[in-house]
């Protein structure tokens, strides 16, 4: 299945999860993470499974002043 993540494509095996997504992608913590513009809690990546077209968005953190 196709899906995008921070807007580049990746092809996935069906029945994948936003784990696998976010490992293939090399997501290094802290994140927090968006499918399709709603936030899924860290305890929740290995059981979100994901839909072709689904679109991840994944934000570190900024620090300053």
């Amino acid at each position: 299945m196709d899906i995008e993540v921070n807007q580049t494509p990746f092809s996935l095996p069906e029945q994948a999860t936003l784990a696998d997504a976010l490992s293939a992608f090399g997501a290094r913590p802290p994140f927090a993470v968006a499918v399709n513009g709603e936030f899924v809690a860290r305890g929740q990546h290995a059981a979100r499974l994901l839909s072709a077209g689904d679109r991840i968005d994944v934000v570190h953190p900024v620090a300053g002043g």
